[in-house]
């Protein structure tokens, strides 16, 4: 991956030793989600994106070591931790009532975010790798996510793409989650062929399955489909990256 007027990134993957990578992710998220997409934020530190979800998450960073910033990062929230917080995170946007039964070995990630510089493809790739040996070493079966839809146009594309899913995509009736503050989709849909997001086409292409209707997420201005890919279902092509061999 070659940068214009740049040495080529030596990119190094790794979770966050100490409370100052916490902080360098914190950053990063506010960049993005902040200031390039405009969300509103609630933190309580200028210039970062944090939460009380935070302290009790793993943090996966991808650094430069060349320029020694951190140019990728994913919030990892283990079933052990979502049950000493509480909840995990989508558990704001939806009701998990019908996965009661997999949290033992259900992992959440989330917060998602890569440099501008440095969105090529190995970056979500290295991330990818982590998140597998995350998943392997510690023996957990489930990985859940929410996947956001820019709601710029108003909510179109987000409902588009909802309604254009296929049987194969969407989870079965019995992994359904129910949206607290549900995308009225069936009014802003259009017809026109959906944009699927980077992200939430490489949930699908790696077995991942949509887990009900979106909800809307007015604070980041995006309608958020949960995703749960079991390990079991994780496609050959995504095993080169999740699974190290």
């Amino acid at each position: 991956m070659r940068h214009e007027g740049r040495t080529r990134p030596s990119l190094r993957i790794s979770l966050a030793q100490n409370e100052n990578e916490v902080r360098e992710a914190q950053r990063l998220r506010y960049k993005i989600f902040g200031e390039e997409m405009g969300a509103r934020l609630s933190t309580r530190v200028p210039d970062h994106d944090t939460d009380l979800f935070d302290p009790y998450c793993d943090h996966l960073l991808v650094r430069d070591e060349n320029t020694g910033k951190v140019v990728g990062t994913y919030r990892i929230l283990s079933p052990e931790a979502a049950k000493r917080v509480g909840s995990y995170y989508s558990e704001d946007e939806f009701s998990f009532t019908r996965l009661q039964h997999l949290r033992p070995r259900m992992v959440e990630i989330g917060r998602s975010c890569i440099h501008a510089d440095y969105r090529s493809g190995a970056v979500i790739a290295l991330l990818w790798s982590g998140l597998g040996e995350y998943m392997v070493t510690r023996g957990y079966a489930y990985l859940i996510g929410c996947a956001s839809i820019s709601m710029t146009d108003g909510g179109h594309n987000a409902a588009n793409l909802y309604q254009q899913l296929t049987e194969e995509q969407q989870a079965p009736l019995e992994y359904r989650v129910f949206p607290r503050h549900p995308l009225p989709f069936e009014h802003l849909a259009n017809g026109q062929p959906a944009l699927i997001p980077p992200l939430l086409k490489g949930y699908l292409r790696a077995g991942g399955r949509v887990c009900g209707e979106p909800a809307w997420d007015p604070d980041f201005n995006t309608a958020d489909l949960l995703l749960m890919l079991p390990m079991e279902r994780l496609s050959e092509r995504y095993q080169r990256h999740f699974i190290a061999t």
